[in-house]
């Protein structure tokens, strides 16, 4: 199923995201698109509801914000961009082994249809701040991607053209549903 997923370097895809934070009574949406560029470089541009990028390449993060001056700090300071790290490029690359190395992982569903595959952190360390990893897809391509931080906060990215269907007022449960759907 995984080598199933993967893709040519580079590879682009739309997304959108509503962060469900604790702290915060509605949650953060933002969207733009993502990109595998090769090797262990990602880049996540930003465009609504402001522009930013930030990109993972050897080792460090950059963040740009329009209009300030780029931040840089070490991988190693956020664990949760590491495990998204490994488990993107994982999948887009369709490398097995390298998730199996990473991450428990738990399937359901097969490649010719609704399938869902969920990655827990074999790290202790990281399990600590990152609780799970779900993407949920149809047929070879992946629709959403969840991923569930030890302290309750989750992330739900619609990737792909289910990027264009971000409720104005997303939940929990609505996106879940979405995500869960057959197209």
């Amino acid at each position: 199923m995984i080598a199933a997923l993967g893709q040519p370097a580079p590879a682009h895809t739309a997304f959108a995201e509503a962060r469900f934070l604790k702290l915060l009574d509605r949650p953060l949406v933002v969207s733009g698109q993502l990109s595998w560029l090769g090797g262990d470089k990602l880049q996540r541009s930003v465009e609504q509801p402001r522009r930013e990028t930030a990109t993972i390449a050897d080792g460090e993060v950059t963040q740009q914000r329009e209009g300030k001056s780029p931040r840089h700090f070490s991988l190693k300071r956020a664990p949760q961009l590491q495990v998204l790290l490994d488990s993107f490029v994982a999948l887009l690359s369709g490398n097995s082994e390298r998730l199996q190395q990473a991450f428990e992982i738990r399937q359901t569903g097969t490649a010719a249809g609704a399938w869902t595959l969920t990655l827990l952190p074999r790290d202790p360390s990281v399990a600590r701040t990152v609780a799970s990893i779900s993407i949920d897809g149809y047929d070879g391509q992946s629709r959403c991607m969840q991923m569930q931080e030890a302290d309750g906060d989750l992330a739900i990215d619609l990737l792909g053209s289910l990027a264009t269907r971000m409720p104005v007022q997303p939940t929990r449960d609505g996106l879940q549903a979405l995500c869960r759907s057959v197209p």
